[in-house]
């Protein structure tokens, strides 16, 4: 236990460049405060004493802004970086070195049963803001942008943007692709071509 204490004080330490010391870190970080009530809810919910581990979950949400169910499970070096707003489903899946900032949701749509919430891979990044919904799997090393919604399957080593999210970004590389939702508006191309030829003449008459 003391160890997986001392692991999470490091992972604040190394990820947020405002924390000053272990102490603080300890004591005046929301995210270690939920993280460690979330162990302890967990526990008693795979002992059947739900609920116990209810009240420990609803008490850490009301500590602290962040709301995870007792029965989500989640790797090592997890962080929550400010942590109001967040919440974690039921049947959420966060793999290790994962970190979430502000109103971050890992929720369901409303419309699966049985594994109704996401599946986080390692090494992920989730920004402020930003939905992942329903049972989708979210590979590893992928950075999530800030208010992103995320409602499919994001595969590893990318970063995923926009409303629906979409990959713009694979192993380092720009992502080019044509969907029936970015198709180019050819009236808008047109009225740029139209733009430049207009740019093109006043260059030569002011010659």
């Amino acid at each position: 236990m003391f160890e997986r204490m001392k692991e999470d004080i490091r992972t604040v330490r190394e990820r947020d460049p405002a924390s000053r010391s272990d102490f603080e870190a300890f004591f005046l970080y929301p995210g270690m405060k939920a993280i460690r009530m979330h162990r302890r809810a967990n526990r008693f919910y795979r002992h059947n004493m739900k609920f116990i581990a209810r009240w420990i979950s609803q008490r850490a949400a009301h500590k602290t802004g962040i709301e995870i169910h007792p029965a989500a499970k989640i790797g090592r070096r997890f962080f929550i970086d400010h942590g109001t707003g967040v919440v974690i489903g039921e049947t959420t899946e966060i793999g290790d070195d994962v970190t979430l900032y502000q109103g971050v949701t890992l929720g369901g749509t409303g419309k699966d049963t049985g594994k109704r919430h996401p599946t986080i891979g390692n090494n992920v990044m989730v920004g402020a803001g930003a939905k992942v919904l329903g049972p989708v799997k979210i590979g590893d090393n992928v950075k999530i942008a800030a208010g992103a919604v995320v409602l499919d399957e994001i595969p590893s080593n990318t970063t995923a943007v926009g409303v629906p999210a979409r990959v713009v970004r694979m192993n380092g590389e720009r992502v080019d692709y044509l969907d029936q939702v970015d198709i180019p508006d050819p009236i808008q191309q047109e009225i740029d071509e139209l733009q430049k030829q207009i740019d093109e003449l006043k260059k030569l008459t002011q010659k």
